[in-house]
Formats: C-alpha cells, sequence, structure tokens
C-alpha cells in the first residue's frame, strides 16, 4: 500500500545506539500526539489480551552526518510540515519541563539537533530528507 504521507526520522550518524533508539521514541511521539488520524486501531491477541494502537502507516528511519540535520530542520521549517526535534542537550533532562527549556533557550538555526522527525506529503518529506540515507 502506498500512502500520500510520509512519517519520517532523521538521526545524527555519529550517535551511540542507546541515543539513537531514544531519540526515535521521543521524535514519534509528537507526531502519534498530535496526528491521531494516524494511528490506526488498538490490537488484540487471539486470547482477547489488548494492545496499544500505533501508527497505520511505516516509519522510515534514516542517518546522515549533523550538517545533513541541519539542513533538512531548516527544509522542513521552511516547508512548514510538522516537525519534531531532539536536542543532544535533551540526552541531560528528566522531564518534559527541562527538555522544552533547553529547545527554547536556543535560536532554531544553531540547535545541536540529534535527530528530527517530520510528517508530511511524500514529495515534501523526500526533498526535506535529500542527503539522508536509511538507517544500517
Amino acid at each position: 500500500m502506498r500512502f500520500p504521507t510520509k512519517i519520517a526520522v532523521l538521526l545524527r550518524d555519529d550517535l551511540p545506539a542507546w541515543q539513537r533508539l531514544n531519540a526515535t521514541a521521543f521524535l514519534v511521539s509528537g507526531i502519534a500526539a498530535t496526528r491521531t488520524e494516524l494511528v490506526g486501531e488498538p490490537y488484540a491477541d487471539a486470547d482477547g489480551t489488548p494492545y496499544l494502537p500505533m501508527f497505520g502507516q511505516p516509519v522510515l528511519v534514516f542517518a546522515g552526518p549533523a550538517e545533513v540535520l541541519t539542513a533538512a530542520h531548516r527544509r522542513a521549517v521552511i516547508r512548514e510540515v510538522d516537525l519534531s526535534v531532539f536536542t543532544t542537550e535533551l540526552f541531560g533532562t528528566g522531564n518534559d519541563e527541562d527538555n522544552r527549556a533547553a529547545v527554547r533557550a536556543v535560536p532554531g538555526d544553531r540547535l545541536d539537533l540529534a535527530g528530527i522527525a517530520v510528517h508530511g506529503a511524500r514529495n515534501a518529506v523526500d526533498k526535506i530528507l535529500k542527503g539522508a540515507v536509511m538507517h544500517p
């Protein structure tokens, strides 16, 4: 099935594995929280055990150097697509209030990005991710 939109995460390629996984989880939570129409129905197994719903379309994960993230961030802002950011400072904070304060303290063009997540029209997201590669 081909979806008209794309959900993508772009991570800095020099992050340790635990940071990549942590940032990915936080980044997509912003899209799920604000684009509830992207979330499918709850799951259940054959025993009737209920499970939480998930996105109804794939989430693609990409990687690239810091320069690619900075350029992708700029293109996403210009194109006004749904965008979440995770800066390196957030690895040292322990709560949502401190996370927001850390991002708010830095102008957008100077954020030390560890990752971003975008949701938008397929072609727009493809252009935003120019220079990134699929995460290994």
